[in-house]
């Protein structure tokens, strides 16, 4: 549990302030408060990782795609297209994230340290699972609790499966053949979009048959 969160006034904050309220008596320094909103001048430390990911995940990626629709190979106006579209992108992006985050841990911030080796012996306060409600349920009792309403999350493009099973065959044939989705991400990273390209239509195709 952190002592305090510090954000800025985003209302993209509003969820992460309202569990932090909720679960303030938890905490291990009470003499805080649970949360700062203040007024943002400069980027906070954690908001100079945005580059990274942006130059290391998010560009090699958009770029691999602008390049499809240049060449007007997807119509990204059709409902499948953009479904496939997501899912094969969040997928591979993640693989990328995770990297990233990963050394961000692992690198040394001046005046601070390495993130892991402050991490090391872990938080010094800490709560059961079952306080921490997932996002949907979360957002749930916030709208109950304070009569408001959050942005949920929305679908880019209409899932087109009609079932479960056929969902699920259509994503362990994907699977057999592309089982190791980080050979995507590898290959568009060092500006080889084939197999990203062999990845997508792959899941067009399997799409269109199970639906």
């Amino acid at each position: 549990m952190w002592d305090q969160v510090r954000v800025d006034h985003g209302k993209e904050f509003y969820l992460c302030l309202y569990m932090q309220e909720i679960l303030s008596r938890h905490r291990y320094n009470l003499t805080r408060q649970p949360y700062l909103q203040t007024t943002s001048l400069r980027n906070l430390r954690v908001e100079r990782i945005w580059p990274e990911i942006n130059s290391r995940v998010n560009y090699p990626l958009k770029e691999a795609l602008v390049h499809l629709v240049d060449q007007e190979a997807i119509d990204m106006q059709d409902n499948l297209v953009k479904f496939c579209v997501s899912n094969l992108m969040c997928q591979v992006s993640q693989i990328g994230m995770n990297r990233v985050v990963q050394s961000w841990n692992a690198h040394r911030i001046p005046g601070r340290g390495i993130p892991n080796d402050l991490a090391a012996g872990g938080c010094p306060a800490k709560v059961s699972e079952d306080l921490l409600a997932c996002a949907s349920v979360a957002a749930d009792g916030y709208d109950q609790v304070l009569g408001s309403s959050l942005s949920r999350d929305a679908a880019f493009g209409v899932d087109p499966f009609h079932s479960e099973e056929d969902r699920s065959q259509a994503e362990d044939e994907f699977a057999v053949a592309f089982p190791d989705m980080s050979v995507i991400f590898d290959s568009v990273v060092n500006n080889n979009h084939n197999v990203f390209c062999e990845a997508l239509f792959c899941l067009l195709t399997l799409a269109e048959r199970y639906v």
